[in-house]
């Protein structure tokens, strides 16, 4: 806020798992060749140079001589840590002729043994039990960072940085600006020792373009540039598949302008160098440079995707399932209120659920509570609700925990719920975005994963969107119709598992194995830990370890009796904090007030 000279910075924190989970992806596409990613399109944004990450990595292999000292000074270059006394991801220690490391990207810890100066054997081995899990003849490390910097080049950009930084502020102090020059030189001048000293500073990445030896306006490296750089492939030998292209082409081309407008601002009143400009997304162009062979996935595609596809459009209209397309009603829009609370009667007593759409967020609370006094179980969804609550919300929706959801806009693409057999459009007849052809496809498109599907459309005239889209339903409606009579296929409800967010899914997975009283790190579900530890009992008794299989035994019959897992906490560990969220809740707004009547 220049006008207040207040500056907020940017939360940049970051879950261990998902760093842990990035580092393993850009490790694991240039050590390998059958690499899977999936990405959102922060894809776009800086990542460091992959050459210079591949440059730094280490190779150790069993037979040969090993230099302890550059070793440890490869490690340390790597932004590795030496940790003696309790080490963790990112970090090493050594214990006489034993040298362990713990890779950024791992769950497990890499020993090497000694024999004088030659590597006598490489272990992969369990960091809390020390068990040895594998004997490898070599061992590939990669930094424990994406930003790799030699220290010429950080001294190099720090002098870059001092002759900009004298340039900006008397440009400032040139137009008039004192209190702007003032503020740039104190903040540049701080970051500048911090750099110095720690070789690191808040917002660093501000100052990225000095550090990667580019020229204003070039653009950073990004996760496509590792794709690109995979050993032993063409650069353009990769496959890119955009899901939902119709949502994610136009949150391409928008975020570079809205990084840029925001750093402009920051940049205008001596928050921040020019060269912050430079710390952003790709543009839409230079994306487009860099992808080869694409797929564009979309069940409304544009006119933008259809033109670029050169033609060549491949319809997957027939599901696996046998599942059609809803059949589209149209229904008075006076009446619709008291239409749908009473049909989502009716599913909810069969067990299912319904989706409303409305055209405000305030409607949607006003609805949710009205219909929260008709003895409904009901919640509502719009884009002031926190990400993590929505997927609670979802989440719940599927457990039968209510049965009617409420939104605006959020209740479209990627929503694949199966229990989700009635979808109500509330005045569909208005104008704009969200009753749009492609809107009115995607919403009841959320009611086709269910066999009783059905979409009610409420309004009082026919516009031509609405026609197209029911032209467009009604057409893949027959196609599927027809398929199933020609194949002799009865449609069936999907069967989906009903996951948690990563986290949830982390501390489950942990509180297993301690149910089990394991302490690898192998990812099993209940069930899969259940088969492995009957497995060990029976070959436990087969070996006559009798008391072996007697412990085993009772820990299956304690994991048997917990009946929801993710409630259980380890001892050594912090209780999980519950959400205790009322998002969504009869009564309340996205701020957490109470409506007064």
């Amino acid at each position: 806020i220049p006008q207040r000279d207040i500056y907020i910075e940017k939360d940049a924190s970051r879950n261990d798992d998902l760093d842990r989970l990035r580092l393993a992806t850009t490790s694991a596409l240039l050590s390998r060749q059958d690499v899977i990613v999936v990405a959102s399109v922060s894809c776009l944004y800086g990542l460091g140079s992959p050459a210079e990450y591949m440059n730094r990595m280490l190779a150790v292999r069993r037979g040969e001589k090993l230099d302890r000292r550059a070793f440890f000074l490869g490690l340390t270059t790597m932004q590795y840590i030496r940790n003696e006394v309790a080490p963790e991801r990112g970090t090493f220690r050594v214990r006489g002729d034993l040298i362990e490391v713990y890779p950024a990207y791992e769950q497990h810890a890499i020993r090497i043994g000694m024999f004088g100066d030659e590597v006598e054997r490489i272990e992969i081995v369990d960091p809390v039990s020390g068990e040895i899990l594998a004997e490898e003849v070599a061992a590939f490390i990669f930094p424990a960072k994406h930003y790799m910097m030699p220290e010429d080049q950080v001294q190099k950009a720090l002098a870059e940085m001092r002759k900009d930084l004298a340039a900006r502020v008397l440009e400032l102090r040139s137009a008039g600006k004192l209190v702007e020059a003032q503020r740039l030189q104190g903040r540049v001048q701080y970051d500048l020792e911090m750099i110095h000293e720690t070789g690191f500073c808040s917002g660093i990445e501000n100052y990225s373009r000095y550090f990667d030896g580019r020229t204003a306006g070039e653009r950073a490296y990004c996760l496509l540039d590792y794709f690109r750089s995979i050993p032993g492939r063409e650069k353009n030998d990769w496959l890119c598949v955009i899901d939902e292209s119709h949502v994610t082409i136009p949150q391409m081309r928008g975020m570079y302008f809205g990084d840029r407008k925001r750093k402009e601002t920051l940049v205008e009143h001596g928050f921040r160098l020019p060269a912050a400009l430079d710390n952003r997304p790709l543009t839409f162009p230079e994306f487009e440079s860099l992808v080869p062979q694409t797929i564009l996935v979309s069940a409304t595609p544009s006119a933008w995707e259809l033109e670029h596809c050169g033609g060549v459009v491949t319809e997957q209209v027939i599901r696996p399932t046998g599942l059609v397309d809803p059949p589209i009603t149209i229904l008075p829009a006076l009446t619709q209120v008291a239409d749908f609370i009473e049909r989502a009667r009716e599913r909810a007593a069969r067990g299912e659920r319904t989706l409303v759409t409305a055209l405000t967020k305030r409607l949607c609370e006003d609805l949710c509570t009205h219909l929260d006094k008709q003895g409904l179980r009901v919640r509502y969804l719009h884009s002031e609700i926190e990400t993590l609550d929505r997927l609670e919300l979802l989440r719940e929706l599927r457990e039968g925990v209510y049965d009617v959801l409420i939104g605006v806009n959020l209740l479209r693409e990627g929503l694949d719920l199966p229990e989700v057999s009635l979808v109500c459009i509330l005045d569909a007849d208005r104008q704009g975005f969200l009753r749009s052809t492609s809107s009115l496809i995607q919403t009841m498109g959320r009611a086709a994963r269910n066999s009783n599907s059905e979409a009610i459309l409420y309004a009082d005239k026919v516009t031509k969107e609405m026609q197209a889209a029911i032209d467009e339903v009604s057409r893949r409606r027959q196609k599927q119709i027809a398929h199933n009579t020609a194949n002799n296929i009865t449609p069936e409800t999907i069967h989906k598992a009903i996951r948690r967010g990563i986290e949830q899914e982390l501390a489950a997975s942990r509180s297993v194995r301690a149910a089990a009283g394991r302490k690898d790190d192998k990812e099993m579900d209940r069930d899969e830990m259940l088969e492995a530890m009957h497995a060990d009992m029976l070959r436990a008794a087969e070996e006559m370890e009798f008391e072996t299989a007697a412990k085993l035994r009772d820990r299956i019959n304690r994991l048997k009796a917990s009946p929801r897992v993710e409630g259980m906490i380890l001892p050594e560990e912090e209780p999980m904090q519950k959400r205790s969220t009322n998002a969504g809740m009869p009564g309340t707004r996205a701020s957490g007030k109470r409506i007064h009547p």
